[in-house]
């Protein structure tokens, strides 16, 4: 790995990452950043680390070591470590030097002070307590063992019964104006770890009226709305995913109780929804891949039938479980 250049004194970093483990190292440091940069103790509550098999050469050749902590949720504990402050160059190179089992998202530290932190790239696998909201396909309509959602609690609970809980807040017909409204007050109680949005078609429906043009929820409102509930997880320091819209058959929608749904706009609020995570470090599941051109997993064009939640969730689990 070249060696990076030492920075002067005077260069900006606006960076602040949470560290508590071989980028703490003074040879690691200096293959990255070209020296020791500026750091303070900090600690992070509601996580544990475990260990964390390293297989990419360059990474073993600058840490000296083929096992790594990585962090996990866990209620009472706190993980001991330093904030660096680093330049947009320190936090690429950061970025460049951890492998692919990890992504830098925000954490809120022990002092109140948001900060990145590289997590497990599979949210669910470092989980304890997670929180589901949406409309009616992460309430699980059409599934009598309760949808995706349902099928989630099940497998994550039965791997840790006394650690693990799944609370699924999900209300029929809600759209993301909904949830970010109603969901802030409910996080308090249930002490979330990681909190899954579902981005459900509603936030792209046409209401059924004469010289409609206006979804009923538009482009400015997914934004804020996902902003708002953002800012709610990380209130509670908890893990926000973003999941969905699944894919939907139009030629079976029709006039669905006085909206209506087209694959354009689905398509629109997808990307709508993929640009913000990406924007923002935000985990982010598409639904629309395992649906797609399946109008046989569908009951009504929109909602899953068993086997399209059980298809979904075989699909969650494949990417963050």
């Amino acid at each position: 790995m070249r060696k990076a250049a030492a920075h002067p004194v005077t260069e900006s970093r606006p960076h602040a990452l949470f560290s508590f483990g071989t980028l703490l190292d003074a040879p690691v440091q200096h293959a990255l950043f070209g020296g020791a940069v500026p750091s303070a103790t900090a600690s992070l509550t509601g996580y544990t680390t475990r260990p964390l098999p390293i297989t990419d050469p360059s990474v073993i050749a600058t840490s000296g070591l083929d096992v790594h902590l990585t962090l996990e949720r866990r209620i009472g504990a706190e993980v001991a470590g330093s904030v660096l402050r680093l330049t947009d160059r320190d936090l690429a190179a950061a970025d460049a030097y951890e492998v692919d089992d990890y992504v830098r998202r925000r954490v809120l530290l022990s002092s109140g002070e948001s900060a990145w932190a590289y997590l497990d790239a599979r949210p669910l696998r470092s989980a304890a307590r997670i929180v589901v909201a949406g409309d009616s396909i992460a309430y699980g309509r059409c599934d009598p063992q309760g949808g995706w959602a349902g099928h989630l609690a099940a497998a994550h609970i039965a791997a840790d019964e006394p650690g693990h809980r799944v609370f699924n807040l999900a209300v029929p017909g809600s759209t993301l104006r909904d949830v970010a409204e109603q969901l802030p007050p409910l996080l308090g109680p249930r002490l979330p770890d990681t909190v899954l949005v579902a981005a459900g078609i509603n936030d792209s429906a046409l209401p059924v009226t004469a010289g409609a043009t206006t979804p009923a929820t538009g482009a400015a409102d997914v934004t804020d709305s996902l902003d708002r509930l953002a800012a709610a997880a990380r209130h509670h320091n908890a893990r926000l995913v973003v999941v969905g819209p699944a894919w939907i058959d139009e030629t079976r929608t029709g006039d669905y109780e006085g909206l209506r749904f087209t694959r354009d706009r689905a398509l629109a609020l997808r990307e709508r929804v993929r640009t913000w995570c990406a924007d923002r470090f935000v985990d982010h599941v598409d639904l629309w891949e395992p649906l797609r051109d399946r109008p046989d997993l569908l009951v009504d064009g929109l909602h899953p039938s068993p086997e399209g939640h059980k298809a979904l969730s075989v699909h969650i689990d494949a990417l963050i479980g």
